[in-house]
């Protein structure tokens, strides 16, 4: 079981907002009844919900508004683009030049 230093996927949550122009900031952030609240508002909203403790911790470390850093830019744009797929949307000028994402999947 995680200690608290490295923080459990259950007990922080941390929402995103992006604009699709700036990275990504904290939009809600918060531990236990408030994480659980803001994970509830999400999938009520339909919005993708990550559980990943790790990610979790770094993320809660930052404050309300703040982008992400650049250290975290590829793996939140992995989570991006996957939700985009899931919903069957693809980002303006998006373009599959290496073909591998099939969206029929």
């Amino acid at each position: 079981m995680p200690g608290p230093e490295h923080g459990n996927a259950t007990d922080k949550a941390v929402a995103l907002g992006y604009d699709g122009k700036d990275a990504p900031k904290v939009v809600a952030s918060g531990e236990g009844e408030l994480a659980r609240q803001i994970r509830q508002a999400a999938e009520e909203a339909g919005v993708l919900v990550h559980q990943d403790a790790q990610l979790a911790h770094l993320l809660s470390q930052l404050e309300l508004g703040q982008s992400i850093p650049p250290a975290l830019y590829v793996v939140i744009a992995e989570l991006i683009a996957y939700a985009y797929l899931v919903e069957g949307r693809f980002p303006e000028q998006w373009n599959n030049i290496h073909r591998r994402i099939d969206a029929k999947a």
